[in-house]
């Protein structure tokens, strides 16, 4: 009975939910309406990288004629899919890369990465408890204990998760303000260690005939080379509990 009350959303908070929706809708519809008369049928979300081909080859004259309804629409999806935690935002990253370049598509990415990880952050902590406790009751209580155990270097930490594969980037965003992982670290974390797997996602879809699946894109000289920045980003709390243990 008790489990059952707290996997139950109140009518406001299923509300709120619904708004998002709508108004991510709006903004889809807003977009569409904007662009020319034309056959939109291959507009989806991308699923295989052939799904991913087919997109760049049809947006690629949009992108340089209708190139701010372009970014609207793409930012919105990628938003969307973020705060929904809808798989697929990696070939979205790719895309980026095929339709603006490395430079330009990084920006882009960790743009929409970041404004759809805080969506899915204040979602989540409006009416996120009853999923979270329902999906991933374990994971939660040891990310819980280590954002605890690690309170004074907190950003140290959420950079190490941002950058490595220990956890994924969907818990880690829906699960934050569960914990009570104060916003202005789970932004700066966030907006900061995606650059480094939005450059490789990226920088891979300039050359998408090369790819034989997403597996391509991490190599083990690429999760390792993830892994080392990780742990650059965790080196300055090592040291502190090392000094710490010394002066004690």
């Amino acid at each position: 009975m008790g489990r059952d009350a707290k996997l139950r959303l109140s009518r406001w908070e299923a509300a709120a939910a619904a708004g998002v929706v709508a108004s991510f809708g709006l903004g889809l519809v807003a977009v569409y309406l904007s662009m020319p008369s034309s056959d939109y049928s291959f507009l989806k979300l991308p699923r295989t990288l052939e799904d991913i081909q087919d997109l760049r080859d049809n947006l690629e004259s949009y992108t340089s004629d209708y190139t701010i309804q372009v970014l609207v629409g793409y930012c919105t999806v990628y938003i969307f899919m973020q705060t929904f935690m809808i798989p697929g935002t990696i070939f979205m990253s790719l895309l980026a890369g095929a339709l603006f370049g490395v430079l330009h598509g990084v920006v882009l990415v960790v743009f929409a990465a970041t404004a759809g990880a805080s969506s899915c952050y204040f979602l989540s902590y409006l009416i996120g408890k009853p999923l979270v406790f329902s999906l991933w009751p374990d994971k939660l209580s040891f990310f819980q204990k280590q954002v605890a155990k690690r309170r004074e270097k907190l950003l140290n930490y959420m950079l190490f998760l941002r950058v490595t594969p220990t956890l994924p980037n969907t818990f880690i965003n829906v699960a934050s303000p569960i914990v009570n992982v104060p916003y202005h670290i789970f932004f700066l974390a966030t907006i900061i260690g995606l650059i480094p797997a939005a450059y490789v996602t990226v920088r891979a879809g300039i050359a998408l005939g090369e790819l034989r699946s997403v597996a391509d894109l991490y190599d083990f000289q690429a999760i390792a080379t993830l892994f080392f920045i990780g742990i650059v980003s965790v080196t300055p709390t090592l040291i502190s509990k090392s000094q710490t243990v010394d002066n004690a």
